[in-house]
């Protein structure tokens, strides 16, 4: 089911092209920062890793990243939040 923001809430809190920061939290293997950060440079016009940062939980079950890209519109992050979705290890999306 999806949760995502309203366009309408999207472009009346942002002035489009923006940074937008998605919060995104998903199992703590190997490779499941790289998966979000490629999925989230899919959607981008640009090749850049966008500016983001990873934390561990204390356990080491859970990674948290916070990407800040730069987005077009407020489609552009509905379509960058459906891409996330579909990574594997995804927990939460904020």
């Amino acid at each position: 089911m999806e949760t995502f923001p309203a366009l309408e809430l999207l472009e009346a809190m942002h002035s489009f092209p923006c940074v937008f920061t998605f919060k995104v939290i998903g199992k703590a293997d190997n490779d499941f920062p790289s998966r979000i950060l490629t999925a989230i440079q899919s959607e981008l016009d640009h090749p850049e890793v966008p500016k983001h940062s990873i934390r561990e939980t204390k356990q080491g079950r859970h990674v948290s990243l916070t990407v800040e890209p730069m987005v077009q519109s407020s489609y552009h992050v509905l379509a960058i939040y459906r891409k996330i979705q579909t990574v594997d290890g995804l927990v939460m999306l904020l």
